[in-house]
C-alpha cells in the first residue's frame, strides 16, 4: 500500500491512520509522546522530523541515538522532557529509525501505533520484520 497524504474534510484533519491502513493506535502517554504530545505518532506539515514511529526504547538504540547527536535518555526539565529508559515507546523520526536499523540498532515498534507517513521512508514488510504486534 503506498502512503497518500490524508484530504482534508470539513477543515479539520482526517482521522491518521497506522502503516496497515487502520485507525492509529496510542503509542505511549508516560512519558507522553507524539510530535503534538498527543500520546501518538501523528504528523503533519509542521512536522519537518517526521515523528511516526511508535518504538519500544532499547539500551542500545539510546546509545547510538545519544551517539549521532540526539541524546533522548537525558532528562530536560526546561522542556518537560524526562529522558526516556529501556521500555519506554516513542515516537521517533522515520529516518532515524531507518538510519538506526542500517546500523543494527533499531528498537522494536508497534505497528498499530506507527503512522502510515513511514511508509514514505521504508516498507510495511522491513517494519513487520521489526514489529512487536505481527498480525
Amino acid at each position: 500500500m503506498a502512503y497518500r497524504e490524508p484530504e482534508e474534510r470539513g477543515g479539520g484533519r482526517s482521522p491518521s491512520l497506522n502503516v496497515l491502513g487502520e485507525p492509529l493506535a496510542v503509542c505511549g502517554t508516560t512519558p507522553l509522546t507524539g510530535f503534538f504530545r498527543d500520546g501518538c505518532c501523528n504528523t503533519g506539515p509542521e512536522d519537518r522530523g517526521i515523528h511516526t514511529v511508535c518504538a519500544v526504547m532499547t539500551a542500545d538504540f539510546l546509545a547510538f541515538s545519544a551517539y549521532v547527536g540526539n541524546d533522548l535518555s537525558t532528562p530536560r526539565p526546561e522542556f518537560g522532557f524526562p529522558g526516556l529508559q529501556p521500555g519506554d515507546r516513542w515516537c521517533l523520526c522515520a529516518a532515524r529509525w531507518v538510519q538506526a536499523l542500517e546500523a543494527g540498532a533499531a528498537p522494536k515498534l508497534v505497528l498499530a501505533a506507527t503512522h502510515i507517513a513511514t511508509l514514505r521512508l521504508t516498507s510495511l514488510d522491513v517494519l513487520k520484520a521489526h514489529a512487536l504486534d505481527v498480525n
